[in-house]
């Protein structure tokens, strides 16, 4: 049964701070809506709950890129198309930038919007584990001011997080620490193009000499939320990559998963690919590591 438009309020605050002091008037009453490529399919659907919407798409505190010297801050309100083209995201968050361009169609990217991806809590969202990787930390902003949180962490369960309900992601910032970093990103889904991820990874490393001096895996689709490989990252880290290594990582990244069967993939199936990918990035990074 489709949705009725009159049964939704929508109001449209021409600030954050109208937002935000709307949200804080009747917190939980109503939904923030960026981009709606999630909502909007509930609504079609008939299953949008919350019938009061908040617009804040376009609010100009959300929308736009800080660089500063020793990170880069990305409005929650920018789309995946804004992150895709950006020089300086580009060029140092290479994971992002790819995840940006897998995120469903043009139309999708050009509405899409990295706050909503993360305050969605998908544990199949294309985005999530890139910020895991770079150790992203958000910056949320309600009526009683800003508070800065490590991203890690941010999702406490299957679709919950630490967002109070009277706040909003305002930015998300990354250090600019990973120049000297071999990235490695891959989604498996069942095409190559807009499809949801079975497994996504998100990869960084860097040796010195032939060992491994740092290393940050994160994955995708495997757990209730995105999940960092803690356990597999200390496992590698100070070692030289030989297939001892490598088997051994494999088979530490599937113990600390919890992959599930649905209609896209089979927890079996996850497992498996999930090894494959943390042994896919430790071979890149032992060729690659070696000639930087």
């Amino acid at each position: 049964m489709r949705s009725d438009p009159k049964d939704y309020e929508l109001v449209a605050p021409d600030s954050l701070r109208a937002a935000v002091g709307l949200l804080a008037g009747n917190p939980g009453e109503w939904l923030p809506v960026a981009g709606g490529t999630d909502i909007m399919v509930q609504y079609a659907a008939g299953k949008l709950q919350t019938r009061k919407l908040v617009s804040i798409w376009n609010l100009p505190e959300l929308r736009h890129v800080e660089v500063l010297t020793n990170e880069v801050r990305i409005g929650a309100g920018c789309t995946y198309s804004d992150i895709r083209e950006h020089e300086i995201i580009g060029r140092e968050f290479p994971l992002l930038a790819r995840a940006a361009r897998w995120t469903g169609g043009i139309a999708n990217q050009n509405r899409g919007t990295i706050g909503g991806n993360i305050v969605n809590a998908s544990p199949a969202a294309d985005s999530l584990p890139a910020l895991l990787a770079y150790d992203a930390e958000l910056i949320l902003v309600s009526v009683r001011g800003e508070r800065r949180l490590s991203y890690a962490g941010f999702h406490t369960g299957y679709k919950k997080t630490k967002l109070a309900p009277d706040e909003l992601i305002q930015a998300v910032c990354l250090p600019r620490t990973f120049s000297r970093y071999v990235c490695h990103a891959r989604k498996v889904g069942s095409r190559n193009a807009q499809a949801i991820s079975k497994v996504c990874i998100a990869a960084l490393g860097r040796l010195v000499g032939e060992t491994i001096e740092d290393a940050r895996i994160a994955i995708g689709s495997v757990a209730p939320v995105p999940v960092r490989l803690s356990g597999t990252e200390e496992v590698v880290r100070g070692r030289v990559i030989d297939e001892s290594l490598v088997s051994l990582a494999r088979k530490t990244a599937v113990a600390e998963i919890r992959p599930i069967d649905d209609i896209r993939s089979t927890a079996r199936y996850r497992a498996a690919v999930a090894g494959n990918l943390v042994a896919e990035f430790l071979n890149l990074l032992n060729a690659d590591g070696k000639k930087a």
